[in-house]
């Protein structure tokens, strides 16, 4: 068999695995959408698969109508680009100072970082720090505890460090200080791992809810992800609108829930492709160079 016949087999090959792995990952969501547009007799029939039996977009119009959702999701939005700037913010600030070899005790730092990497304090003595900081029901319990990630911190420190230290050593000749050169140097030409990082970030603030269900009581800053989570986890949906005065008692809770989780996932799927084509040239500089 000829190098060309095998090469194409071999893409054949890859094609299929590839195209089986995004079925997989699709089909669950899929299914999901199907179910959010369907009416209640086909789901409570189990006939409802990867298409919408009976269509409906009754869901979808109480989601909308249900401003605890619209006041959760504004608040998300909120909450994850705070995080997701203060957390750049800071990560740039220790990843520049730490890809400095000539930094004292920059060794004992690393190691320090590292170690937070694979042990923690615990829920229970995180909860103490939050309560006698005076952080319960604030929004900086869900921001300041995962300020920075010493992954991502060494992912940037690696890219940082793979910048040829000529062009610092230009730019301090030209008498420019540390902070110009972080800001017209270094920053620009690391444009794809702080995109792949602010997107990690802010996938991370979006989808967490454990801190927001320790730490938060108020249901004004309730996360999309915590009210999703209450839905899911007391399987009262039809219950709650009706205590809100939806008239929701011939609404299926499963259509509800499913469409629920189709609201809270869609905003950050937009966001993905803005960012996509940082992501592979982000995540191959700070996988390879070091």
């Amino acid at each position: 068999m000829s190098e060309r016949a095998t090469n194409r087999i071999f893409d054949i090959f890859n094609i299929l695995i590839i195209t089986a792995v995004i079925l997989v990952c699709l089909m669950p969501f899929i299914h999901i959408i199907a179910i959010s547009l369907s009416s209640s007799r086909p789901i409570m029939s189990g006939l409802v698969t990867f298409f919408p039996r009976e269509f409906t977009y009754e869901a979808y119009a109480k989601v909308f109508s249900d401003m605890s959702m619209i006041r959760s999701l504004g608040f998300t939005i909120m909450l994850t680009i705070l995080a997701t700037v203060l957390s750049m913010a800071m990560t740039i600030a220790v990843a520049y100072s730490l890809s400095k070899k000539e930094l004292r005790g920059r060794k004992w730092f690393m190691l320090i970082i590292v170690i937070t990497m694979f042990f923690s304090g615990g829920i229970i003595p995180d909860y103490i720090l939050i309560r006698n900081l005076h952080l319960l029901d604030t929004v900086w319990a869900l921001v300041l505890p995962g300020l920075i990630s010493p992954f991502y911190m060494i992912i940037l420190i690696s890219f940082f460090n793979s910048i040829p230290k000529s062009l610092e050593e230009a730019a301090e000749i030209d008498g420019t200080s540390h902070l110009g050169t972080l800001f017209r140097i270094i920053l620009p030409l690391s444009l794809p791992s702080l995109a792949t990082l602010s997107l990690f970030y802010a996938v991370g603030r979006w989808n967490g809810f454990q801190d927001a269900l320790m730490y938060i009581n108020r249901p004004a800053l309730y996360p999309l992800q915590l009210k999703l989570y209450q839905m899911i986890q007391n399987n009262q949906v039809s219950e709650l609108m009706q205590q809100e005065g939806l008239g929701m008692a011939q609404l299926m809770p499963e259509s509800l829930k499913a469409a629920s989780v189709v609201f809270s996932t869609v905003p950050i799927l937009i966001v993905y492709p803005f960012l996509q084509r940082y992501f592979i040239s982000g995540m191959m500089a700070g996988a390879v160079k070091g």
